[in-house]
């Protein structure tokens, strides 16, 4: 039996970037993706290229969700928004509250993502599957690890139909999280968001912004490695390997790729596991 998994993409900047991104897609579609996503800028800063990528995606058969945040925008916004998405026959987002752009202010009709769920729910009925984010290690903007998960539960309570986490290397903090999710009485899919390591420098710069931990040894043998890619390439794929084994072993009901827009390194990892 196949084992469900999908890709993360993030908007091209130039036509260069786009036309090379192509391969990359058609090369992970060969393992035939329950869908990819398409990740979308602070206040909806990339939101043409995210909707261009989308498009994309699915003019080339395959099943496409776009990222989706509120914050700051109004509900006549979202309605269109959303509306357009359903036009290019568009079936799944990822709803998220979003980052505020440096410099702007709160504003807005949305506060929290549960209301985005809420109001999707509402105006386009079952037409959307709807993913929202899981923190297992807690969001780093969090108060603390019960308010966040209470906000994990606010959003399920108001429509979503599964989770995707963020990328984390501790598959005990991923196992908690979904055993508390469960003693609360939900059984929403929780899907494992997998980032390969592939650079030891963009790893601690992007974990030190999103709040994922980097476990202390793995941590120690990046720093250790110095600037030899290949020593580093070559331990990521055996620890994110490793990382999907057990998560694969414990019941995770799928693996998100966070692909940085790269296919060599998930592929591999892909071929590793058999999938």
């Amino acid at each position: 039996m196949s084992f469900p998994v999908s890709f993360e993409f993030f908007p091209t900047k130039t036509p260069e970037g786009a036309a090379k991104h192509v391969g990359v897609r058609q090369a992970l579609y060969a393992r035939k993706p329950e869908f990819c996503s398409v990740t979308y800028g602070a206040g909806g800063s990339t939101q043409a290229g995210t909707f261009t990528m989308v498009r994309d995606i699915q003019n080339e058969g395959v099943g496409a969700a776009s990222h989706f945040s509120c914050i700051g925008a109004t509900h006549e916004k979202v309605r269109a928004e959303l509306n357009e998405l359903k036009a290019m026959g568009v079936k799944r987002i990822v709803a998220l509250r979003g980052d505020l752009p440096s410099g702007y202010g709160l504003g807005g009709e949305f506060q929290y993502a549960s209301d985005l769920v809420a109001f999707v729910r509402q105006g386009f009925g079952d037409w959307f599957h709807i993913e929202v984010a899981a923190y297992p290690e807690t969001h780093p903007q969090a108060k603390s690890p019960r308010s966040d998960l209470d906000a994990f539960v606010a959003k399920v309570r108001a429509g979503a139909d599964s989770a995707i986490t963020q990328y984390f290397y501790n598959a005990d903090a991923y196992m908690r999280f979904v055993d508390e999710v469960r003693a609360l009485g939900l059984d929403v899919p929780v899907v494992p968001g997998i980032m390969p390591i592939t650079s030891s420098t963009q790893l601690m710069r992007f974990s030190d912004a999103c709040g994922a931990e980097i476990p202390r040894w793995i941590r120690l043998r990046l720093q250790a490695f110095g600037d030899d890619t290949a020593s580093i390439r070559a331990f990521g794929l055996d620890v994110v390997t490793h990382l999907c084994e057990q998560l694969r072993s414990q019941g995770a009901p799928g693996l998100h790729f966070y692909t940085m827009n790269q296919s060599v390194a998930t592929l591999e990892i892909c071929d590793r596991l058999g999938l």
